[in-house]
């Protein structure tokens, strides 16, 4: 693909930073948890969600350990495996088994029960756990899984989620959009927001990013709000950044 670099001009003026550092964490043993909003016993009243982006969590389960059955409902959840394969069985019905490349989304509407493990006895399991509160409450249980081609992300970003069926990636309901990127050092490429009003989230999975001209490092959170577009810039060779675009108003 040709790389197009595009010259860094807008600033960004209103975006809050959350450095790796100052996330919530839990070390339960068999989970180690960090948490970009408040989430379990980790309670910041200036970090409860950035618009409808309700959780944001970087998970690292033990070999054959996990999460037994439990509750949820008018919520969407989406997991994004990193590493390992996460083993997961609902009250839908659905028996699966997720791994990196794989996008899992659940609307719990009117309410689910489900637990997720690490399938595998040798190695752990990473995965993000993101929750996003719907724009229509009490739907009926949904469930998807998608398996993603990693090359479709080299030096572009690559669109995972959706409001839309008909689009690429699993779809919510809500009018969100998440992208998944990796880029050689020093690619440039310009987001432009999907609808007015709405905020981005960036996460940074490896590497270092300058975005708006705000340098961002490995696990490094970033809200950017009051634009339509902004720069990003890779500094490191394979960095990968996550962007999830969501309404600001709950």
């Amino acid at each position: 693909m040709e790389n197009v670099k595009v010259i860094q001009e807008n600033t960004l003026t209103n975006y809050i930073l959350h450095k790796a550092n100052t996330r919530g964490h839990a070390n339960h043993g068999w989970l180690e948890s960090y948490h970009s909003f408040s989430f379990a016993g980790y309670q910041n009243p200036e970090r409860m969600n950035f618009g409808v982006l309700r959780v944001l969590n970087d998970d690292t389960v033990s070999q054959g350990m996990g999460f037994g059955k439990h509750p949820h409902d008018n919520m969407e959840i989406i997991s994004i495996p990193l590493e390992g394969d996460l083993k997961h069985q609902d009250s839908m019905g659905n028996t699966t088994v997720i791994k990196q490349g794989d996008i899992q989304v659940m609307s719990a509407g009117t309410g689910i029960f489900h637990s997720e493990y690490n399938k595998n006895k040798d190695q752990q399991v990473k995965f993000l756990q993101i929750w996003v509160y719907p724009n229509q409450k009490n739907v009926s249980p949904r469930y998807d899984q998608i398996t993603l081609d990693l090359e479709d992300r080299q030096n572009k970003l690559q669109q995972i989620l959706s409001p839309n069926q008909d689009e690429e990636g699993v779809w919510i309901y809500q009018d969100a959009w998440f992208h998944m990127g990796k880029f050689d050092a020093d690619f440039d490429i310009t987001y432009t927001l999907k609808k007015k009003d709405n905020g981005v989230y960036a996460f940074i999975l490896k590497g270092s990013f300058t975005i708006g001209g705000v340098v961002l490092n490995e696990r490094d959170g970033m809200g950017i709000t009051a634009t339509d577009l902004f720069d990003i810039s890779a500094n490191d060779e394979a960095s990968e950044i996550l962007l999830m675009e969501v309404p600001m108003r709950l």
